[in-house]
């Protein structure tokens, strides 16, 4: 499809919803498990096109990853931390955990290996964690030389010892070196330099290395020792997608519906669950039980206005601004101007596209301020970039005539959003 115009629902919509596997938990998954001793069944993986260059990448260097056919789990035939492969060229798409997990991963080969990806991903830094490396004693650079991929990577095993790695540009380069660390010669220790962006994803990091057997020592914030061991394989289930569930959560915030994200938890391993935070800041309700975490909207009206630092869940940015339209009052976005970054500059183009709604919208350098105002139809460009195409589809659940170009874009984590948004928003209406 070049175009799909979101239709406005009838009534507020009564329905629950399991988003697929989290994309950050299965690449996470993915690499621990390629560099296990032994088998991992990986149960509840996403299937995307992040994912599967993920996949692809791995059976390059040489690492055996199986899909059952029937539940489409995920069967992983660990390497020892030996990667088979003595050279590969590796395509990742836009996918940035993939590239920064594998350049790292890379290190522990024998061998010259090559990153690349798309013309965006040419654009996205990653020169810090090449420094990184470096401090390691390990060879990689930009082939450019502009610190952006393509990345060429002559590997002779990972040496270990002390480096260090800036943080307030990307979690994924500390969460790279922490994955591949326990593999070192000698003990690892990791400082972070200055802030540290989307500290959940860290935790995330972390608890997946315990899951497969590697538990690493925070001596103080923000600096890790890691010494040599292993990771066991095992059977691991991934939650459903805490960011994908936020446009549901923000469905039911848009509509006034009540909609239940069943899988996910308070104390989930993913800290976007804290977008229902956010939401309950702006008059929603909020539910926890067992089973998933329900959020009940006060839309059409009732919605008010926050001013919220979103550093730790900035994959929900895009999400909350869309929200931010139908308030009564302005909302101000803070702390994320290292989302400029990721698959598209997430502040500047998504004010413009807020903007062809006609939102009042204030670019800051480090965020936004979206001050509600008359709403009308447009067509959205999405820059290749899944999360612009499933936030500002929202705004559609209550404006006519909204249409997102380009909406297969979110294949890149969740291609059959569009038909689970339509098939949640027909769900039985709100009692009266």
């Amino acid at each position: 499809m070049d175009s799909i115009e979101i239709q406005p629902v009838a009534a507020p919509p009564v329905g629950r919803i399991r988003p697929p596997g989290s994309k950050s938990l299965t690449n996470r998954a993915l690499t621990a498990a390629a560099l296990a001793d032994g088998a991992s069944r990986l149960h509840g993986a996403l299937r995307s096109e992040d994912t599967q260059v993920m996949i692809d990448s791995l059976i390059r260097l040489g690492i055996a990853v199986e899909s059952d056919p029937g539940t489409g789990n995920l069967k992983v035939f660990g390497c020892g931390g030996r990667i088979p492969a003595t050279q590969a060229d590796l395509y990742v798409a836009n996918s940035g955990t993939t590239i920064r997990f594998l350049t790292a991963l890379a290190a522990l080969g024998s061998g010259r290996y090559r990153l690349d990806g798309s013309l965006r991903m040419r654009q996205r830094p990653i020169q810090d964690l090449l420094d990184a490396l470096a401090q390691f004693g390990v060879r990689a650079e930009s082939e450019s030389g502009n610190g952006c991929p393509p990345v060429i990577v002559q590997a002779a095993g990972l040496p270990g010892g002390r480096a260090t790695v800036r943080g307030d540009i990307s979690s994924q380069f500390l969460s790279g070196l922490l994955l591949t660390a326990p593999y070192a010669a000698v003990t690892v220790e990791l400082s972070v330099d200055g802030p540290l962006v989307s500290q959940p994803y860290v935790r995330m990091t972390l608890a997946v290395m315990q899951a497969f057997g590697v538990t690493v020592a925070e001596q103080q914030p923000n600096q890790f020792r890691i010494p040599p061991a292993h990771y066991k394989g095992r059977d691991y289930t991934i939650e459903p997608d805490a960011s994908a569930a936020s446009y549901f959560f923000a469905a039911a915030a848009i509509t006034g519906g009540k909609i239940t994200v069943e899988g996910l938890a308070r104390d989930s391993l993913q800290g976007d669950v804290a977008f229902c935070d956010c939401l309950a800041q702006m008059g929603c309700a909020i539910e926890h039980s067992p089973d998933g975490i329900t959020v009940i909207g006060s839309a059409p009206s009732g919605l008010r206005g926050i001013d919220v630092d979103m550093n730790a869940i900035s994959d929900t940015v895009q999400t909350l601004a869309v929200v931010a339209l139908f308030a009564d009052g302005p909302t101000t976005i803070r702390n994320v101007a290292h989302i400029r970054h990721k698959e598209t500059d997430r502040i500047g183009n998504l004010a413009a596209e807020l903007r062809k709604l006609g939102g009042t919208v204030e670019e800051l350098a480090d965020g936004l301020r979206i001050t509600p105002a008359p709403l009308h139809g447009a067509s959205i460009a999405t820059y290749k970039d899944h999360r612009m195409a499933m936030s500002l589809g929202l705004a559609g659940l209550r404006v006519p005539g909204v249409v997102i170009l380009d909406p297969r874009c979110v294949e890149k984590t969740y291609p059959d959003f569009f038909r689970d948004l339509a098939a949640v928003m027909k769900a039985k209406p709100a009692e009266k």
